[in-house]
């Protein structure tokens, strides 16, 4: 480098400049590289003559850092240059903010190195205490390096640096306490999850630390994971600890689930241990709490579990196995049964008994359990009994329900019109309602939720419209006759319905986005009440702007 500044800042003539070019273009090399490697080549030749008549001691490196529980530390002396005589020189410890004897022992004497020797050791023994302290220093040097024969012209010399220091860091800290990584990754069937907490940085004294959880997408209090408020004892010269963390195993198909736990500020609960430090240093004593004093742990499904499920399915298991009935005698004792809603177990995992609820809404509903209980099993026909059977039933539910409505309606004064969106649509959509909701418990899309209120609407149109019509056009075509249908304010009604369906499932897409709930349905009580609150105004909205319609308040199409 120092060759080529000098050739740099040296005055070039023309000459140089046009034999540069000319060596460039005729593939003749470079000028300035050439010249460099020169120069260097004569400096190391001149250097390597020059440090074959020196031997030089030096300390290699030129600082340490040692614990106070180490016991020793070894400090290193190189030799360089001539090795071939005997070369000695005088070595001590000097006090810096280190003090012999409290923190250190003393050391000095000679070092003798010997020919074809590069390297000796000086050990010095570290002074470890029990009383928290700033980490201090202090220094060894170097000094009178001599040859034992000066022949031959042979010259020793103290080479860089001369002097070497060694820091020793204080282990009567409290410590700082922390997790070990930022998040980890538990089974719903592990039972307990076990949380480790790290001490680092001291391990003296006892001290405890107080944590928590707190929920994320997983629930606590026995939902998801046992809540946990406590204190982890670390004992002294204990360098690590475990939460351990109840995990709820609700066999779920998928789970991906979250919460954390905390670490709260930790404190000595040695007695006297305070008083035994100079009161400036006390607050740099206590313990303290590291970057990582929050993590999150992540609860998966069982694999085993899972694995078992997907063979099921595979075989062609499934939900239509659960509600599937093979006689008639299986149905009416279903019907006439009164069984507990709550799909938790009570305890020994057998069945609750049923409420009081349970019971009245049974009675209300034998009538219509026991009718429907005459429509064909499942295991008949392939099925096809049963759903031939079922929608004929349903078809004639319906029918009574409109023509009770309707009824209804004439008596209060309502068009049938306003009848069919309110009464009508509630009498035939309400069980579809409530299918809706366990829906949205159970699983982790509303496609269900939806599917069950628009697959309800479309069986209602079907059989309340589009059967009627089909059979009045045919009867009215066989006769010869014209069959006309009034549309009224359809095509109002379903423009108005249509929007507001649209609006619906776009509010339950941007409820996906983690900032607005992470879910399409339910979340957080700040993002699940307004948003019910939204779905029932537009119920409402919807029967409001329909019925001005119909009254003429609101010009239609």
């Amino acid at each position: 480098m120092a060759n080529l500044e000098i050739l740099n800042r040296a005055p070039k003539s023309r000459a140089f400049y046009r034999i540069q070019a000319t060596r460039k273009l005729t593939g003749g090399g470079n000028v300035t590289r050439k010249y460099i490697k020169e120069m260097d080549a004569a400096s190391i030749d001149e250097h390597a003559t020059e440090k074959s008549n020196v031997t030089q001691l030096y300390f290699a490196p030129g600082s340490y850092t040692v614990l106070e529980n180490a016991g020793a530390v070894t400090v290193t002396v190189a030799r360089s240059g001539n090795i071939s005589t005997t070369v000695h020189v005088d070595y001590w410890t000097e006090d810096a903010t280190a003090t012999a004897g409290s923190d250190y022992e003393k050391a000095s004497g000679t070092l003798t190195f010997y020919p074809n020797e590069h390297y000796k050791q000086i050990s010095i023994n570290i002074i470890d205490d029990e009383v928290f302290e700033e980490d201090e220093h202090f220094l060894v040097r170097l000094d009178n390096i001599r040859l034992e024969h000066s022949d031959g012209g042979i010259k020793a010399e103290l080479g860089d640096p001369t002097e070497a220091m060694v820091m020793i860091l204080d282990d009567d800290h409290a410590g700082v306490f922390h997790f070990e990584t930022e998040s980890i990754e538990v089974v719903e069937s592990c039972i307990d999850a076990k949380i480790k907490v790290m001490r680092s940085s001291g391990a003296r004294g006892r001290v405890i630390v107080p944590y928590k959880t707190t929920e994320g997408t997983a629930r606590g209090g026995g939902k998801d994971f046992d809540n946990a408020v406590g204190e982890l004892i670390f004992e002294n010269n204990q360098y690590e600890g475990f939460i351990v963390i109840g995990i709820v195993d609700d066999e779920d198909y998928q789970k991906d689930e979250t919460f954390f736990v905390e670490l709260g500020q930790p404190r000595l609960c040695t007695p006297g241990t305070e008083e035994a430090i100079e009161e400036h240093l006390r607050t740099l004593a206590l313990p303290k709490l590291g970057p990582m004093t929050r993590i999150e742990v992540h609860i998966h499904e069982n694999n085993q579990m899972k694995s078992v499920v997907d063979k099921l399915l595979h075989a062609g298991a499934g939900g239509a196995n659960a509600v599937s009935s093979s006689s008639w005698r299986e149905q009416f004792r279903e019907a006439l049964q009164v069984q507990s809603g709550d799909d938790d177990d009570g305890e020994g995992g057998e069945a609750k008994s049923p409420s009081c609820m349970d019971y009245i809404m049974h009675f209300l509903s034998l009538f219509w359990k026991v009718l429907f209980a005459f429509v064909p099993p499942t295991d008949i026909m392939g099925g096809w009994a049963c759903f031939v059977v079922s929608i004929g039933m349903i078809g004639v539910l319906t029918a009574f329900v409109g023509d009770v409505a309707s009824h209804f309606g004439c008596t209060v004064g309502l068009k049938d019109t306003v009848t069919a969106i309110s009464f009508v649509a509630m009498g035939t959509s309400l069980p579809d309602t409530f299918a809706s909701m366990v829906a949205a418990k159970q699983d982790a899309y509303a496609d269900s939720s939806v599917g069950n209120v628009t697959g309800s609407n479309a069986v209602n149109v079907f059989l309340g419209i589009g059967m009627a019509w089909c059979i009045a056009a045919i009867y009215h075509a066989a006769n010869g006759t014209q069959f006309v249908v009034n549309p009224g304010s359809l095509a109002f009604s379903v423009t108005v319905f249509c929007c507001f369906a649209f609006a619906a499932i776009s509010l339950m897409m941007v409820k996906r986005i983690q900032c607005c709930g992470g879910g399409e349905l339910g979340g957080p009580p700040r993002f699940r009440l307004p948003v019910a609150m939204l779905f029932i105004s537009l119920w409402v909205g919807y029967i409001v702007i329909s019925s001005l319609e119909s009254y003429c308040y609101i010009k239609g199409f």
